[in-house]
């Protein structure tokens, strides 16, 4: 029978892993990895084999040359230009006229491919993908099936919200050679983004096979680490070169250990290596073949290749040593370090967790090592939260971080780039690394200096700017950082530009032009008026002159301040300010204690001064609180409708974007104008997406861009009050009750896939929907259960015809996950 290895990745992720090998070819266990997949193939009778090449494969064709030291054999097919999955499968259609296996040679598996060719054959499939149900599914493609096996949908990489399976592709089919007339050659093609969708969409035999076994996507470090580790706890079935000396100990011929040295299971030493007196080697310990372990020195969860060399005294813990590495007498390499091939660390210097050594350096005597040798220091894979980056200044969030972060951003955008912020300390601090990091990519800066988000997201858009970068405290907590990245019409980030940037940041992979070509930095010190501007000639001053209305702002920050009181002014509208004084107001928006008595103050104060209406905004210019003429507080589903219903009493059948999580009074007041609401997932960018998308087509703002805007929100509800002569009271009592109830209940993230599954199963019966999260529908209310992006926990939304209807409805899924749970 007939298969293809794809070899042709690049590994980047893997680097300096892959620096100067194919990913391919990175030992596993003293071997190259696609030796464990010619093996797999052999094993099930797959005995000619095509291999896809395109990274460095020549490395690939010499070590394995024509297949018979495996007893199978191999035709070589290399890509001049990367062709994508399907792409490269292509290059071999001469060969594949029979039905034919396809794998991977960078991924660790047992799965068994007899059964899978038995199914596909069962079913009359044109193509069997084979399914493995996993613990953490975003970072794969989740399948979802029917009872039979056929496939009814695909989510590549999905978010937490739309996590509806466990199950995921791990990149092995059973194909008939009809599947690639599809493939165009010499296109960019891949099967799990194009192929297959095509097939699913022309309602073909398309199956997915779930299989029990192990699989490992070798995909970056920790899993290239975590695979030795399975591998030594015997949960993948693969042939090693070594015999098991004793329990939990395997040796490859030729190992020399001196009688004092101390081995502790599981631990494997390749052909020729050697362990010198009082050497320790424990939890996990893998040597390539002649590795040197000297006297004294400790390897504990570490991974050498061939012919490194452990000095005495030297200890390796959880760190990786490419070929000829030295880590000489008392030098120290920790936790998911990486050395290169052919690197030195001289004695005594230090490698910290998590940093980089590319092939070839040499780290000086003495030196603590904090940051890679190239471009900086590691941080966790997953930067971006649920709106931008947050983290502890000058701790999670550093001023070298920022300048890794400016020119990655700057690499990618390769243009000019808006820069604001807030006037902290910190902030400045942080964004003069930005520019810095930005610059030397050879990006154009344009510098707004203090602006609010809403301003840094016109602005950009204004300018016709690459991106955007603002900086600020993070809300109600002076001691951490928020860092908010936007696209070139002012939107936050998708969360696939989003991934590119983690991705590249880990790398380290930045654009690095000569000296003459760095970047400039325009200073724009007026952004805020042209801002102002845009919000005056949305309405007619003349107009409100005749509202008089009176406004109490609840202890504004000193911008806010500076900013809003004259532009009210404009607006002829008397303002009354509530000052705390002392220190800049913390944001209260994070803090309900603070909120609920700053809206107290606000309230009195709206009924003492006879005001119209009171408000606190954010320091960031985000959000808001409303307080109408009796002090009843506006904020959360209730803010949300407010804004719908000022879109629809403007325009009679407009429409709305909202999201999921948002109470069903906003299809009743849209069936009340005749108007449309749309609904959204929960991310910030969706709704803005979303919502500009309607701006943009009516010529009016938009509910959903107001929700991310409150000065613009408050011009547009005080230009209505006056226009249409009513209070913001009267507004209220258009709204009918919300009734809205949330929980948060802790969920471990590996349960997270496979509860969902569970609730969905559950709820075939009922209608139910999948925007972001599953929302149950029932004959007095509804539900939705939203996985939680950035904690391990799930949120429950409900609401019913009552209240007492929404806490039944919440308790009932609580005890449902809870029940889940324990199973």
């Amino acid at each position: 029978m007939k298969a293809v290895i794809m070899a042709g990745g690049e590994g980047s992720r893997l680097r300096p892993l892959t620096c100067d090998k194919p990913k391919p070819m990175v030992p596993v266990m003293n071997r190259p990895l696609m030796e464990y997949s010619v093996e797999l193939l052999r094993r099930h009778g797959f005995r000619d084999i095509a291999v896809t090449l395109q990274y460095l494969p020549d490395q690939i064709k010499d070590h394995f040359g024509g297949g018979g030291r495996f007893d199978v054999n191999l035709r070589y097919y290399v890509e001049e230009e990367p062709l994508g999955t399907a792409g490269s499968v292509k290059n071999a259609a001469a060969f594949l006229d029979e039905t034919f296996a396809v794998v991977s040679g960078d991924a660790l598996t047992d799965l068994d491919l007899t059964e899978a060719l038995a199914f596909h054959r069962a079913r009359g499939a044109l193509a069997t993908l084979v399914l493995k149900a996993v613990e953490n599914p975003l970072e794969y493609g989740v399948v979802m099936i029917d009872p039979d096996g056929k496939i009814n949908r695909f989510l590549e990489k999905p978010g937490w919200g739309e996590v509806f399976s466990d199950t995921v592709n791990t990149g092995i089919y059973i194909l008939e050679p009809e599947v690639l007339a599809l493939v165009e050659p010499g296109k960019m093609v891949d099967f799990s983004k194009d192929i297959f969708p095509r097939l699913l969409a022309q309602g073909d035999p398309l199956f997915g096979c779930v299989l029990q076994g192990f699989w490992c996507d070798i995909g970056d470090l920790k899993e290239y680490s975590r695979a030795h580790c399975q591998v030594l706890e015997d949960r993948v079935a693969v042939r090693l070169n070594g015999r098991e000396y004793e329990k939990g100990i395997w040796l490859e011929e030729g190992v020399s250990i001196h009688p004092r040295a101390q081995l502790q299971a599981p631990l494997y030493l390749g052909a020729g290596c050697s362990v010198g007196a009082g050497a320790r080697l424990s939890d996990g310990a893998v040597l390539g073949s002649y590795t040197r372990v000297e006297e004294r020195a400790s390897v504990k969860r570490g991974l050498t290749w061939e012919g490194a060399y452990i000095g005495k005294g030297a200890a390796l813990r959880g760190g990786i040593l490419c070929s000829g590495v030295q880590l000489n007498a008392r030098a120290a390499a920790y936790e998911e370090a990486v050395v290169g091939d052919g690197s030195v660390i001289e004695e005594g210097a230090v490698i910290k967790p998590g940093v980089k050594v590319w092939p070839a350096k040499v780290v000086e005597s003495g030196v603590i090592l904090h940051e890679s040798l190239i471009w900086g220091g590691k941080v966790s894979r997953a930067i971006f939260g649920r709106d931008g980056i947050r983290g502890e200044i000058n701790r999670n969030i550093t001023p070298e971080m920022a300048v890794r972060l400016g020119a990655v951003f700057g690499s990618v955008l390769q243009g000019a780039v808006l820069v604001g912020g807030d006037s902290s300390k910190s902030s400045l601090m942080l964004r003069e690394a930005l520019i810095a990091g930005l610059l030397s990519t050879g990006a154009y800066v344009l510098d707004g200096g203090e602006l609010l988000i809403p301003m840094a997201r016109r602005a950009v858009s204004y300018l016709k700017a690459k991106g955007g970068v603002h900086v600020s405290l993070s809300p109600g907590e002076k001691a951490s950082a928020r860092i908010c990245f936007f696209e070139s019409d002012g939107l936050p980030l998708p969360r696939s530009l989003e991934r590119k940037i983690e991705q590249l940041y880990t790398r380290e992979d930045f654009h690095r032009p000569p000296g003459d070509a760095i970047g400039e930095v325009l200073r724009l010190p007026n952004l805020a008026e042209l801002y102002q501007r845009e919000l005056l000639q949305s309405v007619s001053p003349a107009k409100m002159a005749r509202g008089g209305l009176r406004i109490v702002l609840g202890d504004p920050s000193p911008y806010l301040r500076r900013f809003l009181v004259p532009l009210l002014q404009q607006l002829h509208c008397t303002v009354i300010t509530l000052n705390s004084g002392g220190e800049p107001p913390a944001d209260p928006f994070d803090d309900t204690r603070t909120l609920q008595r700053r809206q107290k103050e606000v309230a009195l104060a709206v009924r003492n001064n006879n005001a119209s209406l009171g408000v606190i905004i954010e320091p960031g210019g985000e959000r808001a609180l409303l307080v109408d003429e009796r002090g009843r507080a506006v904020q959360g589903d209730l803010y949300t409708a407010l804004l719908s219903l000022l879109v629809f009493r403007e325009r009679r059948g407009g429409t709305v974007a909202v999201p999921v999580n948002v109470s069903g009074v906003v299809e009743k007041l849209a069936e009340r104008y005749q108007g449309r609401v749309l609904r959204t997932k929960a991310s910030p960018r969706n709704l803005m997406e979303t919502g500009r998308q309607e701006e943009q087509r009516a010529g009016a703002a938009a509910a959903a861009v107001l929700s991310f805007d409150s000065i613009a929100a408050l011009v547009s509800l005080l230009d209505l009050l006056v226009s249409q002569d009513i209070t913001l009271g009267g507004l209220l009592e258009e709204i009918p009750a919300i009734r809205v109830r949330e929980r948060e209940i802790p969920c471990p993230w590996t349960l997270k896939g496979r509860i969902m599954r569970r609730l969905i199963q559950d709820s075939v019966h009922k209608r139910t929907e999948m925007i972001d999260g599953l929302k149950v529908y029932h004959p007095q209310g509804w539900t939705l259960i939203m996985p939680d992006p950035e904690k391990p926990s799930y949120h429950v939304y409900s609401e019913g015809f009552s209240e007492e209807i929404s806490d039944s409805l919440t308790e009932f899924y609580v005890q449902k996950i809870d029940t889940l749970k324990r199973e």
